[in-house]
């Protein structure tokens, strides 16, 4: 059974740090692609960013570019978010989810999502 499970969210004033883990258990797919996705109350899921089991490529929406981070660490299975600078316009609950085959395509392609973590940005 495929699980990701996030952490590292927080409350954190603007201007802040955090970073976020997806740790991955539970499948053996060659190629895959891990996302983080943000959900504020009231708003549509929206992507975040991306990475490429394959070739490591990665991906982030323009909101958060030059502020955000993501790696992975494949010995641990486990995919980082790393966020600096951070806005209020930032806190939401932010998901991990996994789409094969690596594509970072939308949402809709990504069949297995973490529970989420919460982040508050405060001003």
């Amino acid at each position: 059974e495929v699980q990701l499970v996030e952490s590292g969210g927080g409350l954190v004033q603007a201007g802040g740090s955090l970073r976020l883990s997806c740790a991955a258990s539970g499948f053996t797919f060659d190629d895959y692609a891990i996302g983080w996705f943000r959900q504020a109350p009231g708003k549509e899921r929206e992507g975040v960013s991306c990475i490429s089991s394959s070739n490591n490529n990665t991906y982030y929406a323009d909101s958060v570019k030059g502020r955000f981070t993501i790696s992975s660490d494949n010995a641990k299975n486990t995919v980082y978010l790393q966020m600096n600078s951070l806005k209020p316009e930032d806190t939401a609950v932010y998901y991990c989810a996994l789409e094969r085959p690596g594509l970072c395509g939308p949402l809709r392609l990504y069949e297995y999502w973490g529970q989420g973590t919460q982040v508050t940005v405060s001003s």
